[in-house]
C-alpha cells in the first residue's frame, strides 16, 4: 500500500483531476490512500519562533495520521535525489523487505518539523527546483506510477 500524508488540501479543479488520474492508473499495482492535514496560517512576516511553532503544529498533524509500522518517505530538501530507475529498484526493494505500507510525508510550506524528521526511515529530495505543495504532490504520484510501470517493463517510461 502507498499512502501520501500531506499538509493542506488541493483546491484547484484541474489539479484534483491531474491527481485523481495518477490515483487511476496506480490502481492495478497498489492501494492508495491519500491523507490531507490541515495547515497552519503563516504569514510571511513570522518570527522565526513563530514558523517553529507552525511546523510543530503541522509535524504533529502528520504524525497522528501515521502508523508505527509505516515506513516513512519525508519529502524534503535535504533528501536523497534519485534517478527514476534508481526510484523504482528503491521502492521494490522496500517493498520486498517487508514493508507493506510506504508514506510518503509531505510537510507544510515552511518544511517538516524535528519531530516529522527524526520519524522518518528516507529523505527524498525531488529535485532541486522548488514546486508548489500541490505540485509536488502530483510529482510524488507521477514518479510512484512511473516507478511501477519500470518494474512492470511498461513502455510508459523512455
Amino acid at each position: 500500500m502507498i499512502r501520501i500524508v500531506a499538509v493542506g488540501k488541493i483546491k484547484e479543479k484541474a489539479m484534483v483531476q491531474l491527481i485523481d488520474e495518477y490515483r487511476k492508473r496506480l490502481t492495478p499495482f497498489t492501494r492508495l490512500e491519500i491523507v490531507e492535514v490541515s495547515d497552519e496560517h503563516a504569514p510571511q512576516n513570522n518570527s522565526e519562533a513563530e514558523n517553529t511553532l507552525v511546523k510543530e503544529k503541522e509535524g504533529r498533524r502528520l504524525l497522528s495520521a501515521i502508523k508505527d509500522n509505516e515506513y516513512v518517505i519525508l519529502l524534503d530538501l535535504w533528501g536523497k535525489m534519485y534517478d527514476s530507475v534508481r526510484f523504482a529498484r528503491e521502492l521494490e526493494q522496500l517493498q520486498t523487505q517487508g514493508n507493506s505500507t510506504l508514506t510518503f510525508v509531505i510537510a507544510g510550506s515552511l518544511g517538516p518539523s524535528e519531530e516529522v524528521i527524526r520519524r522518518s526511515n528516507l529523505r527524498w529530495k525531488l529535485s532541486d527546483l522548488t514546486f508548489t505543495h500541490q505540485m509536488t504532490r502530483l510529482l510524488v504520484l507521477e514518479q510512484i506510477y512511473r516507478a511501477y510501470m519500470i518494474r512492470h517493463h511498461r513502455p510508459y517510461h523512455k
